[in-house]
C-alpha cells in the first residue's frame, strides 16, 4: 500500500514567506498614500469663524 503523507517539518519553521511580506508592505504603502491624500482633502476644508454667518 502506498501512503502519500506530508513530510515531517518543524512547525516553528513555517512562516508567511515572501508573499506575506509583499502583501503587508503593499498595504503599508497604500496606507501611506491614503493618509497623505486625506490630509490634503482636510486642508481644503474651510472652517467658518464664530462671528461670520453663511446664510
Amino acid at each position: 500500500m502506498i501512503s502519500i503523507a506530508a513530510p515531517a517539518t518543524d512547525p516553528t519553521a513555517i512562516g508567511p514567506g515572501l508573499l506575506g511580506f509583499i502583501v503587508v508592505a503593499s498595504i503599508g504603502v497604500a496606507l501611506f498614500f491614503l493618509i497623505k491624500s486625506m490630509n490634503r482633502q482636510i486642508a481644503k476644508i474651510e472652517v467658518p469663524h464664530e462671528g461670520s454667518k453663511s446664510d
